[in-house]
């Protein structure tokens, strides 16, 4: 029969306290915006389906899409899209052997990814607005 270890380990659970790796962050930011994307499908096909039941709807939607709340709303949807599709396409050259699995690449297109989508979302923040 095998030892039985009675060791009292720390157990660290307070997450402020842990520092990330840039690759972890990256990864949680992908799910996210994964299930920001899932929810805002919904927002957009009432939009949708809003615009398109009248004339008078049309006029709902569009008068409703000049709020701020809304446009930003629709801001954040356009990032998370941006964020989500670019951390989808990391993963597919790192699965496809385009760029080595490495945790120098890894962080190196973690921060790429990061970088595109700020300007992404400046653009999608201008086209919003």
């Amino acid at each position: 029969m095998g030892k039985t270890v009675n060791k009292q380990r720390p157990v660290n659970l307070d997450l402020q306290t842990i520092l990330f790796p840039v690759t972890a962050i990256a990864s949680i930011l992908h799910r996210v915006s994964g299930v920001i994307m899932f929810v805002a499908i919904g927002i957009l096909l009432w939009v949708l389906g809003l615009s398109l039941s009248s004339p008078e709807g049309f006029i709902q939607a569009a008068a409703m899409m000049d709020s701020f709340i809304v446009k930003f709303i629709f801001w954040g949807i356009l990032t998370a899209l941006a964020y989500h599709t670019l951390g989808g396409i990391r993963h597919m050259l790192m699965d496809f052997g385009y760029l080595e699995e490495t945790l120098a690449m890894g962080k190196t297109t973690a921060n790429v990814t990061f970088l595109l989508t700020v300007v992404l979302s400046i653009l999608a923040g201008v086209l919003v607005w």
